[in-house]
């Protein structure tokens, strides 16, 4: 495997893993949906998925975490200001 593709892999992993590590924080009251952490979460989450499913050319995946970072980038503005 090329060392692109592992990265991708990372990317996607990470990704993965700062949403439900997210929606665990936010499950077991450590964050607060408000919090802007919790939607950074969110949101880098969805982009690292969307980068690996792309590689992958699935696309159900970058539907769906296209529409996540809508949500979270609303929700951070909603936050900010």
């Amino acid at each position: 495997m090329s060392a692109q593709k592992v990265l991708i892999e990372v990317i996607g992993w990470a990704g993965v893993a700062a949403i439900v590590g997210g929606y665990t924080l936010i499950s077991f009251g450590v964050l607060d949906p408000s919090q802007l952490s919790y939607q950074l979460l969110n949101l880098s989450g969805a982009i690292g998925i969307i980068i690996s499913s792309l590689s992958k050319k699935d696309y159900q995946p970058v539907v769906l975490n296209v529409i996540w970072i809508v949500v979270a980038v609303t929700a951070i503005f909603t936050v900010i200001l």
